[in-house]
């Protein structure tokens, strides 16, 4: 499968910057979708309100695939219900256009907010946790990534086309490293998503190779940096904040709890970027 043609939606976020530069770099044809237009005039954008199905529909006509993104990004920015109708009827909007105009892919971010975090409520069940943990959502953010990820699984019954699903952690650009170091002193600050991050830069390796990936359904991945954002081991991460977790496998050094084994082996995906490159520890 050759895709050349792609909308990404979000385009002016952390991960829409970076996967929007990704994809040119590599010679696509990228139209970068956003609900405000772009202050940079070298990186135009199509100002696009993906709640309106018409508006979507003509956007992604002609288009090979989808990298959607767009969102509102967290919980607490606006109103629950106004977050929740956005990122559902937005990425309704942006799966049954992809149907009807027949696209080849569609890769989106889900959250890895739907495996419990922050972990206030209850415990991980496990760690490091990978894509067969219980789905916990936490807020009306993260339910609407669980409706998503329901709906994509529809769609794909529908029209056949692979949809791939990124459950992104939280996303740093190189200037957020410089925050990490008040990090480590205490290992509650970071716990809510045990000690998990991922470069914008990996991010869009990711939506990249979910491009042309041997996906055939509706699938998930999470997508995180290859190690922890502590200089503390992560063992001992987990003993000291979690000691009743069950550890599933050796946990050595600073490698991430949140398993991106599923991601490397079906996607080809491998962290290239860490704030140990940036920061020293």
């Amino acid at each position: 499968m050759t895709i050349e043609r792609v909308v990404v939606t979000g385009g002016s976020g952390k991960a829409g910057r970076a996967v929007v530069a990704d994809l040119s770099e590599r010679g696509m044809d990228v139209l970068s979708v956003d609900i405000a237009a772009s202050m940079d005039p070298d990186d135009p954008t199509l100002v696009v309100d993906l709640v309106d199905l018409g508006e979507t529909l003509e956007t992604l006509d002609g288009y090979d695939a989808v990298v959607h993104l767009a969102a509102v990004p967290a919980p607490g920015i606006r109103p629950e219900g106004a977050t929740f109708t956005n990122n559902l009827l937005s990425t309704y909007n942006v799966f049954t256009a992809a149907a009807r105009l027949g696209l080849d892919r569609v890769v989106w971010a889900s959250s890895e907010t739907l495996i419990g975090l922050p972990f206030e409520r209850e415990s991980p069940r496990y760690a490091p946790i990978d894509e067969d943990h219980p789905l916990l959502p936490e807020s009306h953010y993260s339910l609407s990534k669980l409706a998503g990820e329901a709906i994509a699984a529809q769609f794909h019954r529908w029209s056949g086309i692979p949809f791939v699903a990124l459950r992104i952690s939280n996303i740093m650009e190189p200037h957020d490293y410089e925050r990490f170091p008040g990090f480590w002193d205490d290992p509650t600050i970071r716990a809510w998503n045990l000690w998990g991050y991922v470069d914008a830069r990996d991010v869009a390796q990711a939506a990249r190779r979910s491009l042309t990936a041997d996906v055939d359904g509706a699938e998930a991945f999470l997508v995180a940096a290859a190690d922890t954002c502590m200089t503390t081991p992560s063992a001992d991460l987990l003993g000291s904040v979690y000691p009743d977790v069950e550890v599933r496998g050796g946990v050595e050094g600073h490698t991430t709890l949140l398993s991106i084994d599923r991601a490397r082996a079906r996607l080809g995906y491998e962290p290239e970027f860490s704030w140990r490159d940036h920061v020293e520890g």
